[in-house]
């Protein structure tokens, strides 16, 4: 009986970077809107007016471009929306033909204006890469798809534009893997899936160690344990190293791998329960990354730890008024057992900052509702002990299109992190989102660290830029991206 899971990792188009136009392939054309303040005639092609706002893509019957998509004023972001739109419109078009009984075309060639440069190139390619990202479980045959995109450039364009592309790939697939991860429903994606899972698409350069329960247990992983112990799939933790020879710096990542969520014995609504397969998108973020700073060669160490574990209601489920210890001997008072993900990060915190001594740490989680409330969906929460530190994730962000905003670790907040029964309260009184980011700083040892809460962002429930409904892929770029700047 065949799986109808979809391969993971998910196969993404080819691009390519020619020099003229080929014969027999279908041509799409970019352009930018008028100004506002210039009185031009409309642009019209074949009878179709054009109007070349951002991501509006229109087909013309007749002509040399059978699609035009529009760049609105031409700012790099704008080609990465126009990409995403694209081949949106591509796809569809190449499903119309088939159902219509024509020849199914599995390149499409796009000319590139004269005024591209190589960043707008970068995000053009991963619109074109992400945009056209599906993620379904079925018995069915999957729809057809172009596999190709030639981006036409001049000559003398063509390596540099190339090198940039083959870039622009690998931090595309570490976005599309970060959402096959977090899409892959829970029935499959189990503790030890995701383990196993990591193992296999690592990649040769990377070695990975997967810690079981037995183990967990013999090392004192507290905090896993107990978030782990209402399930009947026990828990992992997923440990990954990637150690080029030569590296200044060593940069530690720690990923939120909730399988699934279902607050445990503080438990959820029924409403929305069913999108806490997503919960592990900070771990699977991680994971991705790791893969991409290893395919870039990049001449950083990172080593990658995702502790997971799923959250369920049973007999054996951790309860409100308990008192963990994690690895370590730090103890935690239990106040809600839906607040879980700092629980497992504090372990995983701690081992990896005194099993690798790491230069910098950064975690990523599918934290708080409070950064939804405070940042919407697009922007994720950034919080951070080093300044210098904070400003290389937001300018790797912005150079990947992905948005962070710093948020403050208000000391006012710092005492209500202090425990009665134990050494930390888990959840403290104060704004959720700044206290819980207070909590895992006490889990630090003082390095320079960065907490990344992407509550808002890491799904969506509509199309926008390079995003498809569903896990979003975010954080990975930018972790990648970091790594390339601490490089």
């Amino acid at each position: 009986m065949r799986n109808p899971l979809p391969p993971v990792p998910t196969s993404l188009l080819d691009i390519e970077v020619a020099g003229d136009l080929r014969r027999g392939a279908p041509v799409a054309r970019l352009v930018t809107a008028p100004a506002d303040d210039v009185e031009s005639e409309p642009l019209e092609i074949g009878g179709v007016r054009i109007t070349g706002k951002a991501g509006d893509v229109q087909t013309v019957p007749a002509g040399e471009a059978r699609w035009i998509a529009g760049l609105g004023n031409g700012e790099p972001k704008q080609y990465r929306k126009a990409g995403a739109a694209l081949v949106r419109a591509v796809n569809a078009g190449l499903a119309d033909d088939v159902d219509h009984g024509g020849k199914a075309f599995r390149v499409v060639q796009l000319v590139l204006p004269e005024e591209a440069s190589g960043e707008h190139v970068t995000e053009l390619a991963l619109g074109l890469l992400l945009g056209g990202y599906k993620f379904k479980v079925t018995g069915e045959d999957a729809a057809p798809s172009v596999r190709t995109v030639r981006l036409v450039a001049h000559d003398r364009a063509v390596p540099t534009f190339t090198e940039l592309v083959s870039r622009a790939s690998v931090l595309a697939a570490s976005t599309a893997l970060t959402r096959d991860l977090a899409n892959t429903p829970s029935n499959i994606k189990t503790p030890a899936w995701l383990a196993d899972t990591a193992a296999r698409v690592a990649g040769p350069r990377v070695e990975v160690a997967i810690r079981d329960e037995k183990w967990l247990t013999a090392q004192g992983f507290g905090g896993v344990l107990a978030v782990g112990g209402g399930s009947s799939r026990p828990p992992r933790l997923i440990e990954m190293t990637y150690k080029p020879s030569g590296a200044a710096k060593h940069l530690l990542l720690v990923g939120k791998g909730i399988t699934f969520d279902t607050g445990g014995l503080s438990i959820k609504p029924a409403d929305g329960m069913h999108l806490m397969r997503t919960d592990m998108a900070g771990g699977a973020a991680v994971i991705a990354a790791i893969r991409g700073i290893a395919a870039l060669e990049l001449p950083v160490r990172v080593t990658a730890l995702v502790p997971a574990a799923e959250n369920h209601v049973s007999g054996s489920a951790y309860r409100p008024g308990d008192i963990v210890r994690h690895y370590g001997g730090k103890t935690t008072e239990v106040g809600n057992t839906d607040a879980e993900g700092r629980m497992v990060l504090a372990d995983a915190l701690v081992y990896g900052i005194r099993r690798f001594n790491p230069d910098l740490v950064v975690d990523a989680a599918t934290l708080t509702g409070a950064m939804k409330v405070s940042l919407g969906l697009r922007t994720g929460g950034l919080f951070a002990t080093d300044s210098d530190l904070a400003a290389s994730v937001v300018e790797a962000g912005a150079r990947v299109g992905e948005a962070w905003w710093r948020m403050p670790l208000t000391e006012d907040y710092a005492e209500n992190v202090r425990g009665e029964f134990g050494d930390v309260r888990q959840t403290p009184a104060g704004p959720g989102g700044i206290t819980a980011a207070l909590f895992l700083r006490e889990f630090t040892a003082g390095l320079p660290w960065a907490h990344l809460d992407i509550a808002g962002p890491a799904r969506s429930e509509k199309n926008y830029d390079d995003v498809v409904p569903g896990a979003t892929g975010f954080a990975a770029r930018t972790l990648v991206e970091l790594a390339a700047s601490l490089a």
